[in-house]
């Protein structure tokens, strides 16, 4: 335990900023090469590495699971007075956009509730 307190306190030196690991992320060291730094002399070995990806799940679908939980008076007054319903990923920046027509035919035929993930197959 000594050993990590003393690794400890070299990354704290080299970070050289009061908000550890920032000051060292900034200047390009890798969350790995922090690890090995706290882990040094207690022969560390990476098990599996992977790149972090941003990916956006958003569709369709849970646009439309959206607008099925808000009340149907509601929906309704967004299409008269917009005369589509119009909403942007807040992760992705995509925008979606539904037609009367759509969303009619989407109630239709939809299915499950829309508050439960299991009922929603996502």
């Amino acid at each position: 335990m000594k050993r990590v307190e003393t690794n400890l306190a070299t990354l704290v030196e080299k970070d050289g900023t009061d908000k550890l690991p920032t000051g060292l992320l900034n200047t390009g060291v890798t969350p790995l090469e922090i690890a090995e730094i706290i882990l040094d002399g207690l022969d560390m070995k990476p098990l599996q590495q992977i790149e972090p990806k941003a990916a956006c799940h958003c569709t369709e679908e849970r646009l439309f699971r959206a607008v099925r939980l808000l009340p149907k008076e509601e929906v309704d007054d967004i299409l008269k007075k917009e005369e589509q319903i119009e909403a942007r990923c807040q992760f992705c920046g995509k925008v979606y956009r539904m037609g009367p027509d759509e969303v009619a035919e989407r109630f239709a035929n939809a299915q499950g509730d829309p508050s439960k993930d299991s009922d929603m197959n996502l």
